[in-house]
């Protein structure tokens, strides 16, 4: 091509990629690159539940971003898929673990269609109030019946080794690729079901109801499906949760602050995008460390764990508040608009 026609091709045009192309660039870091360079904070402290809230927080979206539907029992989901894995893993013998994950995510599913039957009469607020019954029923239930933990007097037990195709994942990098593996595996699978026509069932009951309903789409049946996926997922990042980052299984580890936490990352990652849930749980898991790094250095020992945990709480809110009003779609329109603007220039 001569250097005449090139110059008419618009910047923008010659530097485009395919949109495969970044994706593919930070699995290869994550998998090829990060293992070998990074150190067991960054794994135990950053990386591990960061993957893991970020699978919680897609499996959330899934629900509210794409099909509509409010959820405040987030937690209580997360909590079945790591007791039902537990329990799978511990009962069943010769049980091969991937399994016991795939048990774990239908679990939460069952529970998940069940606290979902309110959506079929009810939408917005009166939702979300109903689904917060699950939260309470899940932790009462768990703390209640000791069967689950397996008669431990404390109801805290530790998790098992993680197994995968009959590779064990020790330490604090083992643990890491095994979330990462599950997580890119569960992600991929969500962005294929999006492409197909029950993905577009959630999008247009989402948009309209009524005319969702007009044109033929299952109304009622789209939306117990829409909680029975987000459930699993949900129930797939608990058994994350417990097994690769808290190494325990405690009802404590999905308390109601563990709800709303997910649902902040969906709020300011941005509704309706992948994306936007890995960006925000990169937010809420590096904001607290970079916040108790700068409120040590300006106050000193007056920047307690108790200042620390109200100025997060307070900052959080206000960043929620910004992002509602001024930016609804989030950090992914945030970074689109960065990235916009780099072509341009």
């Amino acid at each position: 091509m001569s250097s005449s026609v090139l110059s008419s091709v618009p910047a923008a045009a010659r530097l485009s990629l395919p949109v495969w192309v970044g994706p593919l660039i930070t699995l290869g870091i994550a998998f090829g690159v990060i293992p070998f360079v990074g150190t067991s904070y960054l794994f135990d402290a950053i990386l591990t539940p960061f993957l893991a809230l970020s699978l919680a927080a897609l499996g959330l979206n899934l629900l509210t971003g794409y099909a509509g539907q409010l959820s405040l029992g987030t937690a209580a989901f997360m909590a079945v898929g790591a007791f039902a894995a537990y329990n799978f893993n511990l009962r069943v013998e010769g049980l091969p673990f991937v399994i016991s994950i795939g048990l774990a995510g239908l679990s939460a599913a069952v529970v998940g269609i069940f606290f979902g039957l309110p959506s079929l009469r009810l939408k917005g607020f009166y939702l979300a109030v109903s689904t917060l019954a699950a939260q309470f029923f899940v932790q009462w239930a768990l703390t209640k019946f000791d069967w689950f933990s397996n008669h431990n007097p404390s109801g805290v037990i530790d998790a098992p080794p993680l197994v995968l195709f009959g590779i064990t994942f020790g330490g604090a990098v083992g643990r890491y690729l095994f979330a990462l593996t599950v997580v890119t595996a569960v992600t991929l699978l969500t962005l294929r079901l999006l492409n197909t026509q029950t993905g577009h069932n959630f999008i247009a009951v989402r948009d309209h109801e009524l005319a969702a309903r007009v044109i033929g789409v299952p109304v009622l049946r789209t939306k117990l499906l829409a909680f029975a996926i987000s459930s699993f997922i949900v129930g797939v990042a608990g058994v994350l949760w417990a097994f690769a980052y808290l190494r325990t299984v405690e009802p404590h580890g999905f308390n109601l602050d563990r709800s709303f936490q997910i649902l902040f990352i969906v709020i300011i990652g941005g509704l309706a995008s992948i994306r936007g849930a890995f960006f925000g749980a990169a937010l809420i898991v590096v904001f607290p460390l970079v916040l108790s790094r700068v409120g040590s250095f300006l106050l000193g020992s007056y920047f307690d764990s108790g200042v620390l945990d109200m100025s997060q709480r307070i900052v959080l809110g206000v960043l929620i508040i910004a992002f509602l009003i001024l930016e609804p779609r989030g950090l992914v329109a945030l970074w689109d608009r960065v990235v916009r603007g780099g072509k341009a220039r």
